[in-house]
């Protein structure tokens, strides 16, 4: 597979990610009001289940396949790359000024920077190693030449599409119940997952120089979206209390990913 085909299927599949979380960005038209505590609660613990799922089976799997491929030791870049991801993950929370979606208080340095302004960065940081994820299965696909490997990458784009609707729509209705009107809410939410095709495809234009180093960058992507899920995601779904909409929906996202891609891979 060349390089712009790799490109188109990149485009196609951060594409779909990002149009989903505009389409959860769009609730901002239907709905003035904060949803409910269990949506809420439901929401995030299915994203959560759904990255755990995308970060083993698409992600840390074929990463020890590809290094078992090249001659190495399985576990090293899947170690090594993992906590790589998570460190760096870790590192940006404490340089950027961001604010996570249903928080008051800001995290990482002082700023001056409105609450919109840092809700956007939050979610928009964390929606880096999802771009580079899907780019980096795409790159894998084309590069191995093999359908299974295809339908892997574009069972991630589905998984991390279907996580991003209340994604998006975590950004814009805060905003909009601070004033905000509904299209300025809506464009913040949507422009929030613009990062994942812009490193999606930005991983397939530099593919020649990173092929020695897939190994590592995969389970680099599954570290930062570990991350993402036992530093926000789990904690917010379960806001502090056992919570067993929570924690099944959590199961419930788990299982649909590993469906997908088992299915499609």
């Amino acid at each position: 597979m060349d390089i712009l085909t790799m490109m188109g299927w990149a485009a196609t599949g951060t594409g779909f990610t990002f149009m989903m979380t505009a389409l959860g960005a769009a609730s901002v038209f239907f709905f003035r009001h904060k949803i409910s505590e269990h949506s809420h609660r439901l929401a995030l613990g299915f994203a959560a289940g759904i990255m755990i799922a995308a970060s083993v089976w698409s992600l840390l799997i074929p990463a020890m396949d590809a290094a078992e491929e090249a001659g190495g030791v399985a576990w090293v870049p899947a170690a090594g790359g993992f906590i790589l991801g998570v460190l760096f993950l870790l590192l940006l929370d404490e340089l950027l000024p961001h604010l996570h979606p249903g928080s008051k208080n800001p995290e990482g340095p002082k700023s001056h920077l409105s609450r919109a302004s840092l809700l956007f960065f939050a979610v928009t940081l964390h929606n880096i190693p999802e771009g580079m994820s899907v780019g980096l299965l795409f790159v894998v696909a084309g590069q191995t030449g093999d359908p299974a490997m295809l339908s892997a990458a574009f069972a991630l784009a589905l998984g991390m599409g279907i996580q991003n609707v209340p994604e998006g729509a975590s950004v814009a209705l805060p905003l909009r119940q601070e004033g905000y009107s509904a299209r300025k809410a809506f464009t913040f939410g949507a422009l929030s997952g613009l990062v994942e095709p812009v490193f999606g495809i930005g991983v397939v234009l530099v593919a020649s120089w990173i092929t020695p180093f897939m190994p590592w960058l995969l389970a680099f992507s599954a570290g930062a979206m570990m991350y993402v899920v036992v530093e926000e995601l789990i904690p917010e779904a379960h806001l502090g209390e056992h919570s067993n909409i929570g924690t099944l929906s959590v199961m419930a996202g788990f299982l649909l990913m590993m469906v997908l891609d088992c299915a499609l891979g």
